[in-house]
């Protein structure tokens, strides 16, 4: 087990402050990885706040993050989809039940008994899981991501859950040359979806209250 550097929020009303947390030593289908960046999402201040206290309490001390890009240290004697140095990602889920129907067909997404990256059961460790706040996580391989190096690795944090969660729904109803997309709102998901509706082919219209957030949707090309 190791000791790392963390940000934690000690209560609802606590700022993040300096603390240090436990990792476990890699098991054999485990991946090791320092965490470079870990993009800032606003369930993170929801989770923090237990703002979502009736659905899911937070757990204190709370370490928040969940769009988490860093570098390969050590894998496990069973990985070998991944090996030191290689650059990864860590998203919203860290495990699931692998039982469930859901799990076989490799949508651990919709498990009943998933794993959250943080404020979710810790079945190594007990207590509860911490996120990206932190210098190091440890992850089994089936939940983390490769990441090309030729990619920006500050950019790519955020594709982790603002991307996905744009991304998703315009592949599901094939987003394409020749269709047209409407994307209410231009904020941080709207950004995202922006960016991949346009780059998909589509004819993209952002509807918002916002008159100075015209520019940016004629250079993102949407109408």
């Amino acid at each position: 087990m190791n000791t790392v550097k963390a940000y934690a929020a000690a209560s609802a009303k606590s700022p993040l402050a300096s603390t240090t947390i436990k990792r476990r030593e890699p098991g054999e289908h485990d991946v090791q990885i320092e965490i470079l960046f870990c993009g800032i999402c606003h369930s993170d201040l929801h989770q923090v706040r237990n703002e979502w206290e009736s659905a899911m309490p937070t757990q204190y001390p709370c370490v928040p993050g969940h769009e988490i890009v860093g570098r390969v240290t050590k894998v496990g004697s069973a990985v070998h989809k991944f090996k030191s140095g290689d650059i990864a990602g860590v998203g919203c889920l860290v495990d699931s039940d692998r039982t469930c129907e859901n799990c076989k067909e490799g949508l651990e997404q919709f498990c009943p008994h998933i794993t959250l990256t943080y404020n979710g059961p810790d079945k190594q460790l007990g207590g509860v899981t911490y996120g990206g706040y932190s210098e190091s996580i440890v992850v089994d391989e089936r939940f983390v991501l490769r990441v090309p190096k030729n990619l920006n690795p500050a950019g790519v944090a955020p594709l982790l859950c603002a991307g996905i969660t744009t991304y998703s729904p315009l592949r599901h109803w094939g987003v394409k040359e020749g269709k047209k997309v409407g994307i209410v709102g231009l904020g941080g998901l709207g950004h995202m979806a922006v960016k991949f509706a346009h780059a998909l082919g589509s004819h993209v219209v952002v509807f918002t209250t916002s008159p100075n957030k015209k520019r940016r949707c004629s250079e993102a090309r949407c109408g």
